[in-house]
């Protein structure tokens, strides 16, 4: 379990508190500017704040570098690195040393397929396209958490997972959070596409100007009245052929 308790971070982010479980899927959502990046960086371990992150009753507080990123891997949004190397070599900075080859090689193998990527492992990130290079980068973090080749790992941090890519791309992304929930991750992510958001998360973080506007169940909990004034524009929610659609002005 994930307990945020009173979690605040100067100018940036007002008190919030709530809890998430093993396998749930939470998407952040709320305007740019909303402090959607700066939870994330907070979860991460990565940046300095006041109350408690608290993973299984361990504050993350008490782990160094090293330790956090055993029990969890965060997707930032970032450029590719200025140095080169294959696929496969970005991937291999994602798995321990010790951890024995045929269970590395399923895991690679599944989460390359599973992101259509099999077919990269030999070349240059460099001469990636920024929808494969995204891809890559997701493949690490999996594999960073996947529980064969970590058992204490428990979060996976997505910024804006989804930016760069493409339709068709999209879909692989929100499939491989699916495998990865039903593998126990808890899943949180930052994310624009309110429709997905709908459609494809299990619960909804909603923030505006810093402060949490609204956190539950997303079906319910997305009404085009709440997402009107989250957003300052007409939203508007339908059912169509038993499936709910935000419309928007």
């Amino acid at each position: 379990m994930i307990d945020i308790n009173d979690l605040h971070v100067a100018k940036r982010l007002m008190p919030m508190s709530f809890q998430v479980q093993p396998g749930d899927i939470i998407h952040v959502i709320g305007p740019n500017g909303s402090g959607k990046s700066t939870l994330l960086d907070v979860l991460s371990g990565l940046l300095s704040h006041q109350g408690n992150v608290r993973v299984n009753g361990e504050s993350i507080t008490h782990y160094d570098l090293q330790a956090l990123a055993k029990i969890r891997a965060y997707l930032c949004q970032s450029d590719r690195p200025a140095f080169n190397m294959s696929v496969f070599q970005y991937l291999s900075l994602s798995i321990a040393k010790e951890t024995a080859s045929d269970v590395v090689e399923s895991a690679v193998h599944e989460i390359t397929t599973q992101l259509c990527i099999t077919d990269k492992l030999g070349k240059s990130i460099h001469h990636l396209s920024g929808g494969e290079w995204q891809r890559a980068r997701l493949a690490g973090v999996c594999l960073q958490v996947w529980p064969t080749l970590n058992p204490q790992a428990k979060l996976l941090l997505l910024d804006e997972p989804a930016a760069p890519l493409d339709v068709g791309q999209e879909s692989l992304l929100y499939q491989m959070i699916d495998v990865m929930a039903k593998k126990g991750l808890t899943i949180i992510m930052s994310n624009h596409d309110l429709n997905r958001t709908l459609r494809h998360s299990d619960k909804v973080v909603v923030l505006k100007e810093g402060v949490l506007k609204a956190m539950g169940e997303s079906k319910s909990l997305l009404t085009g009245e709440l997402l009107t004034d989250i957003f300052n524009t007409q939203v508007t929610r339908i059912e169509h052929a038993g499936q709910a659609h935000l419309l928007f002005d």
